[in-house]
């Protein structure tokens, strides 16, 4: 029953998603009728250098990363990637319908940036949820999985190369706004999928370290750990804290080590993500 509704969730997250896609698409790229990336970008370098036609290609090519998804990323994933597949071409549908006639703007510059920063942002909601859109988007996280290249970068350069392939017969202008585009929802994508994942990394020099380790595990239910130093003029052997908090706890943390000592020394650093107790796991008291 609890995976049956936590597989419904997931389903409305990623119609949402792919809804809010399907609103960029129709309000900012169709009016303008701008250069894909993608697969249908490879369909198209496809169709003029093989002359493969279109939807065969689209329609082998996405098989073939849905095979190699689920394979890779299991049987959930495949299950969800099916909901996108399915769900996509009906958003789209509806969009383009209830959209008709409406043209926001004719700048296609403005069009570019604002059709990458929605793409982006539901792209991001889509593979947080667990999912992918289908066709390109599955080799970045099979990437991610095996050799942990983010998300992001695999995109951006596979997007690239399809729509530098298309100079060669396509529209050059429109192509330069389509790199525009993917460069946009690249750094969009980036941000959603760090989203809720970033935390803040102190390390504590103080005499007073032991009294501090423990306000910090008191106070604010933050493990820490102490690591061994010695000062670089002084040679004096001593104790490091470490501590790993949220970014709304960095002001309380700031507080609770002035008042224990205020001549402590403090190295804040932003980390891209933390695993373990206490974050991916539940906390655990002994």
């Amino acid at each position: 029953m609890k995976n049956k509704k936590k597989l419904f969730v997931q389903a409305l997250i990623i119609m949402a998603g792919l809804s809010l896609y399907s609103a960029g698409v129709a309000l900012f790229i169709l009016p303008l009728d701008m250069i894909a990336a993608g697969t249908t970008g490879m369909a198209l370098v496809a169709q003029k250098l093989w002359g493969v036609p279109l939807s065969t290609f689209i329609a082998v090519f996405n098989v073939m990363m849905f095979v190699l998804g689920w394979a890779e990323l299991g049987r959930d994933f495949a299950f969800s990637t099916l909901v996108a597949t399915f769900y996509f071409p009906f958003a789209l549908d509806s969009a383009t319908a209830i959209v008709g006639d409406l043209v926001l703007t004719r700048d296609p510059m403005l069009c570019a940036v604002c059709a990458g920063v929605i793409i982006g942002f539901s792209l991001g909601i889509v593979i947080k949820a667990g999912a992918s859109t289908g066709g390109t988007d599955i080799p970045p996280l099979v990437l991610k999985k095996r050799l942990n290249i983010p998300i992001p970068v695999t995109m951006y350069v596979t997007d690239f190369v399809v729509l530098i392939a298309q100079m060669a017969f396509g529209d050059k202008e429109r192509i330069l706004y389509a790199l525009v585009m993917v460069m946009v929802y690249t750094v969009v994508l980036d941000k959603v999928l760090m989203m809720g994942t970033k935390q803040i990394q102190v390390k504590i020099i103080s005499e007073k370290f032991e009294k501090l380790s423990a306000a910090i595990q008191e106070k604010m239910d933050r493990g820490t750990t102490l690591l061994s130093m010695e000062g670089g003029h002084t040679r004096k052997k001593t104790m490091m804290v470490l501590v790993i908090v949220s970014g709304r706890e960095l002001n309380k943390l700031n507080s609770l080590v002035s008042e224990v000592d205020d001549k402590a020394f403090m190295i804040v650093n932003q980390v891209g993500e933390v695993r373990g107790r206490g974050f991916t796991l539940k906390k655990e008291y002994e």
